[in-house]
C-alpha cells in the first residue's frame, strides 16, 4: 500500500510538472506568434523618445523568447541591447519627428564603460539642438553619471541620489575551504594575477590592492571631470560633496550642491515636457519607447544598401565557460573566419566584453583574429571588460579602442586545481586507482600534487604566459620585456592602458566603426552587418528548449544577488580548462 501511494504521488507530481512546462512553452509560442504579427510601428510628429533603462544592458539584444518569458515570470524587465540603445539615440538625432528624449535611468544595470557609451551618444544627440530631460525617484551613481548628459536633471521629492565615490569589493573563500578540508593548488605567472586570491587568501594582497586602487581612482577621476564639466562645478567641489554622502542628505543639500536642477513629481515633469514640445496640457504627449523605436527605420546616408559591408562581431562573456553561454571559441573563430573569407566584408570591428577564460580557447580565437588582420582592417572595440583572455584575443588588431573606464590588461595566466582529500576524509570517502604510466592520473583532485607534478604544471603555466606575452609584443610592436613589465596579471583602466600602449584610442564602438571604415576606404559608402547572425524567433525558441533553457532555470533559482554571482564564479572555475587567462571578474564596482 505504501508503495502504491508513493508511486501514485510521483505520477501526480510528474503530471503537474509536465503541465507546467507545457503551459510555459505554450505562452512562449503565443508570444512568438504575437510578435511576428505586430503591426508596423509608426512614429508621430512632435514625439518624445522615452528611455526607461530598467532592464540589464547587454552588448547585443537577440530575439530570445525564453529570456523574455523568464523575465516576465520573475517580474523583471527584459534585457536591452547596448546596440539597440546606441542605434536608437543616433536615429532619433536624425529623425525630425523626435523632438527630444525623456530619460529614466534611475537604476541602470550596466558596467561603467557601457554607461559611458550611452552618455556619449546622448551628448552627441544634444548637439543636434534637441533636448534631454532626466527624471527619477532614485539615482544610483552610474545612473546619475548618465543623467548628467541631460539638459535638466530632476529628482522626485523625497527621493535619493547616490554620489559617494567608487568602492571595489571582493569575496574570499579560504576559511570556508579550510573548514571543508579543501586545498586549492595554485600555479600562476604574474604578481598581480589575483584571480586565484579568493581561494587562497582572506584579504587582498598588496599587489591586488595597488592595482585596484589605481584603476578605481582612474575611473572616479574620469567620472568627476565629466560631471564637473556638465554641472558647472569643480572636481574639488564634487569630491567634497561625495564625502558628505548626498544619499543621506536632505533635499535642500541636493539643490544647493548643484547636483540636480530641481525636485519635481512625475506630473510636473510631464507638463514641462509638454511645454518643450508645444503640446496642449489637455492632450497626451506623443511618445515612443526606445525598445519599440529600435525597430523603426530611419535613413542613414552612410549605412544604407551599399554593397560594401562592415562587420561588427560580438564577443561577450567568459571564453569557453560553458557549452551554451559566453564566448565559445570554436563558434567565434568560425564567425571571424567567415567574415575574413567574405569579399563583400571590407573591414571588421571586433566588439569584446569579456573577463577572459580558457587560455586554449583564447589562443584559438587569437589565430583567426591574426589571420584576418593580414587580409583586411580589423579594429577592436572594448566594452566594460577586455581583460586577460579578452586582451589576448584583442592584441593582434590594427587598432584597439577602449573607453576610459574599460577594465583591460590582466596579461597573465594561472592554474587552479583543488585537492579534496581532506573533505573526503571528513565524510568517509576513499578512493583507489590503477595506472599504466607514472602520470596517468594527473590532474587528480583526491590527493595533493607531487613535487614533480607541481614542477610540470608550473612549467606549463610559464610556457602559456610566454606565448601570451609574445603575442602581445607582436601585436603592439614592442618587446616581450616591455609587455612583461606592464603585464604580470595587472588590471588597468582604459585611460591607464592608453598611457602604457595597451590601447590606441579612447572612445566607443562608433569610433571603432569610423576607424575601420576609414582604413578600408569605404567611409562614405558602407552598411553595417552584425555577426553572428540573430536567429529567427522560432529557431531561437527551439535552441533554447534544447540547450539554453537550463541556464535560465539556474538563474531563476540562483537569482541575481551577490551570492548568486559567487556561486556562478565557483561553478565556472569548477568546469574550467585547467590553465586560465582570466581576471578577477567577480569584482564589483559601484
Amino acid at each position: 500500500m505504501k508503495k502504491f501511494l508513493k508511486y501514485t504521488l510521483a505520477v501526480i507530481v510528474g503530471a503537474f510538472v509536465t503541465i507546467g512546462i507545457l503551459m510555459i512553452a505554450f505562452f512562449i509560442m503565443v508570444g512568438i506568434l504575437a510578435s511576428s504579427t505586430q503591426k508596423e510601428i509608426t512614429v508621430k510628429d512632435n514625439s518624445l523618445l522615452v528611455m526607461k533603462l530598467d532592464g540589464p544592458v547587454v552588448e547585443r539584444k537577440t530575439s530570445d523568447p525564453i529570456a523574455e518569458a523568464f523575465s516576465k515570470l520573475l517580474g523583471e524587465a527584459a534585457p536591452i541591447g547596448l546596440n539597440q540603445i546606441l542605434s536608437s539615440i543616433g536615429k532619433a538625432g536624425r529623425d525630425d519627428r523626435i523632438k527630444g528624449i525623456y530619460l529614466e535611468s534611475g537604476m541602470v544595470i550596466a558596467g561603467h564603460a557601457s554607461v559611458e557609451e550611452i552618455r556619449d551618444a546622448l551628448l552627441k544627440f544634444r548637439k543636434t539642438g534637441k533636448f534631454i530631460i532626466s527624471n527619477a525617484p532614485v539615482y544610483s551613481q552610474k545612473s546619475y553619471y548618465l543623467a548628467t548628459a541631460a539638459d535638466k536633471i530632476y529628482l522626485t521629492p523625497g527621493g535619493m541620489l547616490e554620489f559617494q565615490g567608487i568602492s571595489a569589493q571582493r569575496t574570499f573563500f579560504r576559511n570556508t575551504l579550510e573548514k571543508l578540508g579543501i586545498e586549492m593548488q595554485v600555479f600562476r605567472h604574474g604578481e598581480f594575477k589575483s584571480a586565484v586570491e579568493p581561494f587562497t587568501r582572506t584579504d587582498m594582497s598588496e599587489a591586488a590592492r595597488l592595482q585596484t586602487i589605481t584603476y578605481t581612482r582612474s575611473i572616479w577621476d574620469h567620472l568627476t571631470v565629466n560631471v564637473a564639466e556638465s554641472r558647472g562645478l569643480s572636481t574639488e567641489t564634487l569630491n567634497q560633496i561625495a564625502d558628505q554622502v548626498p544619499m543621506f542628505r536632505d533635499e535642500e543639500f541636493l539643490l544647493q550642491s548643484g547636483l540636480i536642477d530641481g525636485l519635481k513629481y512625475k506630473d510636473q515633469v510631464i507638463n514641462e515636457l509638454k511645454d518643450s514640445t508645444n503640446t496642449d496640457y489637455e492632450k497626451d504627449l506623443n511618445s515612443i519607447d526606445i525598445r519599440k523605436y529600435a525597430s523603426v527605420y530611419v535613413a542613414d546616408e552612410k549605412k544604407g544598401i551599399s554593397k560594401n559591408k562592415l562587420a561588427v562581431i560580438y564577443a561577450e562573456g567568459e571564453i569557453d565557460g560553458s557549452d551554451t553561454e559566453g564566448i565559445i571559441s570554436e563558434d567565434l573563430s568560425r564567425t571571424i573566419r567567415e567574415a575574413r573569407r567574405d569579399s563583400t566584408i571590407k573591414a571588421v570591428v571586433l566588439r569584446i566584453n569579456s573577463p577572459g577564460g580558457s587560455a586554449l580557447g583564447s589562443e584559438i580565437i587569437w589565430r583567426e583574429v591574426k589571420l584576418t588582420t593580414e587580409e583586411k582592417p580589423l579594429i577592436v572595440s572594448m566594452g566594460d571588460l577586455a581583460a586577460s583572455g579578452g586582451y589576448y584575443i584583442a592584441c593582434p588588431a590594427d587598432t584597439i579602442v577602449a573607453q576610459p573606464n574599460t577594465l583591460t590588461g590582466s596579461i597573465g595566466v594561472f592554474g587552479l586545481i583543488p585537492n579534496v582529500k581532506g573533505l573526503f576524509n571528513k565524510i568517509g570517502i576513499t578512493t583507489d586507482r590503477v595506472k599504466t604510466n607514472k602520470f596517468s592520473d594527473i590532474p587528480a583532485i583526491d590527493r595533493p600534487f607531487t613535487p614533480e607534478e607541481k614542477e610540470l604544471m608550473q612549467a606549463y603555466v610559464e610556457k602559456t604566459y610566454d606565448i601570451f606575452v609574445e603575442h602581445c609584443a607582436d601585436g603592439r610592436n614592442t618587446t616581450k620585456a616591455a609587455i612583461d613589465e606592464i603585464g604580470q596579471g595587472r588590471v588597468w583602466s582604459g585611460e591607464n592602458a592608453l598611457d602604457i600602449n595597451l590601447v590606441d584610442v579612447l572612445g566607443g564602438i562608433d569610433v571603432a566603426i569610423d576607424l575601420a571604415a576609414e582604413k578600408a576606404g569605404i567611409a562614405e559608402d558602407y552598411r553595417i552587418v552584425e555577426l553572428p547572425e540573430v536567429l529567427p524567433p522560432f529557431e531561437q525558441f527551439m535552441k533554447d528548449l534544447t540547450g539554453d533553457a537550463k541556464a535560465y532555470m539556474k538563474n531563476f533559482f540562483r537569482g541575481s544577488s551577490e551570492y548568486g554571482k559567487i556561486l556562478q564564479t565557483i561553478e565556472n572555475l569548477k568546469n574550467a580548462y585547467p590553465v586560465q587567462a582570466r581576471m578577477p571578474y567577480e569584482l564589483s564596482l559601484n
